[in-house]
């Protein structure tokens, strides 16, 4: 139950104004506060009273929230525009850049960035003041042939991003897309223009006329879509990466039409954590809260070989039937034996139709397989892709359609390391 004071009502009282801006400002944070649940909302609060705060809230919330993700960023907007003023200090503090102390920040929960993007957006910041000069000199700049924000943006590293980069990178990353060609099964179905016969069709149809055959039944085989199954690395090297790759499998497995059955994401750094179930909700900033919540072993050490053993022990045959299509996020750089991860490699690469290992340190153009967890992998992957900015997240639908494409496996396995 929420704890909210009574409204003091002003003299010039405008509240179907202030409704109409409030459902404005909903919009920009993407709940669907169109003008018809604006007209809602108006009779709502004309019917239930404007007394008390608590009930005008739950009202407005009855109108304008349509799904259980939509009431946290609902609220976070009620309290800023209905006039909180220590709420409204804190996310003017939360979108002006500062300098952080050794002290602890109160950590922003899921969609209050966003929804004070989508209030305070518009408000006009001082510029400041400039000194005075006897000359003043006009500076002409030729942008003509520069590269866009966007296309610069693509191929930044993610290690390399500020925090408002990373930010316009991760919407960016939400609008990518992940498709997958269906697979061809053994099983069919019928079709009057396939390119198989289907005799027991056409002997069941012979034998209702009595024998006579007066058609000529037809199949071709039944197409399905595979599973997705993503293993991030969160450890300490790999922190600033997985973050952005979560969001790129959020927006994969909230994507209509993009073929895939189910997707499941599994992070591990010390220990394997299953997060499938964070990342079916629409929001993109509660499934990551959620995920990293439960995912203990953030930026910590790495042990790939024992959290591959306990994914193949565990959980291969729940999710990697009927030809699973797997994606391997890590750097390679393990502690443990070389030779238990190449096991659990060669296990994996033989239980999923499609090994592809996204490695970051692809980045780096004298790369090597000089590692031995790295060379212990290498072998086992159907295909080795980079993943350190947008542009690599995006080439990974031609690793997917193509199942020639190996990315750089032939070049490295081709050069062995010295």
């Amino acid at each position: 139950m929420v704890s909210l004071p009574d409204l003091d009502l002003p003299d010039d009282p405008k509240l179907t104004q202030n409704i109409t801006h409030f459902a404005r400002a909903l919009r920009k944070a993407g709940l669907p506060a169109g003008p018809a649940r604006v007209v809602d909302a108006i009779g709502a609060v004309e019917a239930a009273g404007f007394g008390k705060k608590r009930d005008f809230y739950y009202t407005l919330q009855a109108c304008f929230c349509t799904r259980p993700e939509h009431r946290e960023v609902f609220g976070q907007i009620f309290r800023l525009y209905w006039r909180d003023p220590r709420y409204l200090e804190h996310m003017i503090a939360m979108l002006t850049p500062s300098v952080r102390g050794v002290s602890e920040e109160r950590v922003a929960r899921a969609g209050e960035k966003r929804a004070a993007e989508a209030l305070l957006a518009e408000v006009e910041r001082e510029a400041p003041e400039l000194p005075e000069t006897e000359d003043e000199v006009e500076i002409e700049i030729d942008a003509s042939k520069t590269a866009s924000g966007q296309e610069r943006l693509r191929t930044l590293d993610f290690e390399q991003m500020s925090t408002a980069e990373m930010a316009e990178a991760k919407r960016m990353i939400a609008g990518l897309s992940l498709p997958v060609p269906p697979i061809m099964t053994r099983r069919t179905v019928w079709q009057p223009r396939g390119p198989l016969p289907d005799w027991r069709r056409t002997m069941r149809q012979a034998a209702r006329m009595g024998g006579e055959m007066h058609d000529f039944s037809r199949k071709a085989r039944r197409r399905r879509y595979p599973n997705l199954v993503a293993l991030c690395d969160i450890s300490g090297s790999m922190s600033r990466y997985s973050r952005a790759v979560l969001h790129f499998l959020h927006a994969v497995a909230n994507e209509k039409g993009a073929g895939w059955a189910t997707v499941h994401a599994f992070t591990f750094g010390t220990r394997l954590t299953n997060i499938s179930r964070h990342l079916k909700s629409r929001d993109v900033d509660a499934a990551l809260a959620a995920a990293g919540a439960e995912a203990q072993d953030w930026e910590g050490g790495t042990r790939i070989g024992a959290c591959l053993n306990a994914f193949n022990r565990d959980w291969s045959r729940r999710v990697l039937d009927q030809g699973a299509v797997v994606l391997l996020i890590t750097d390679g750089l393990d502690r443990d034996p070389a030779e238990a991860l190449a096991t659990e490699m060669e296990r994996l690469h033989l239980s999923a139709r499609r090994l592809i290992w996204v490695n970051p340190l692809l980045r780096f153009d004298g790369f090597a397989p000089r590692a031995a967890g790295i060379a212990a992998m290498l072998p086992h992957v159907d295909a080795l892709r980079a993943g350190h900015n947008i542009a690599s997240l995006a080439g990974l639908a031609q690793a997917l359609s193509q199942p020639e494409d190996s990315g750089e496996k032939a070049r490295l396995m081709a050069r062995p390391a010295r």
